[in-house]
């Protein structure tokens, strides 16, 4: 899987806006998450806006809706981080935050090792996976699509 890295696009829909002090719970999380991001074993890179701390200020989805774009070495490196680090008991909070998501809110696919995924791209997968299901092209934790299936 050298030859290949991990990319994952997750949305949510904020349930007030990120300045209510309703939402501060998720504001003020956000930046420590995003460092434990970024010292996880097998984190390659994610998407920030101009500001350049997270991409809060990007919504290809609307103005309700962010976004977290980022690239990791392997499936099971972006599990990890997921389901066995202190990012667990932030995902165990989203209820609070963001709204139910109606439809898969998280879309997976494999890239070359140095592929940077733009916006576009990911909101490609990501309807891809709306519109067809799980294959190849854009899948979920569910599936488990070899690099060479991509």
């Amino acid at each position: 899987m050298t030859g290949h890295h991990l990319a994952q696009l997750n949305v949510g829909r904020l349930r007030h806006p990120l300045g209510d002090p309703r939402s501060v719970g998720f504001a003020d999380a956000l930046g420590p998450i995003n460092a434990l991001a970024d010292a996880a074993p097998g984190f390659v890179w994610r998407l920030v806006d101009a500001g350049g701390a997270d991409a809060t200020g990007l919504r290809p989805f609307g103005d309700d809706t962010l976004v977290n774009l980022s690239v990791w070495e392997s499936r099971e490196a972006l599990w990890e981080f997921t389901y066995r680090s202190d990012h667990l008991e932030f995902l165990r909070s989203r209820r609070e935050w963001f709204a139910p998501p109606g439809g898969p809110h998280l879309a997976l696919w494999w890239v070359p090792a140095g592929h940077v995924p733009t916006p576009e791209e990911a909101v490609e997968r990501l309807a891809h996976l709306r519109a067809h299901g799980p294959t190849a092209r854009a899948f979920t934790f569910r599936e488990d699509f070899a690099p060479h299936d991509a």
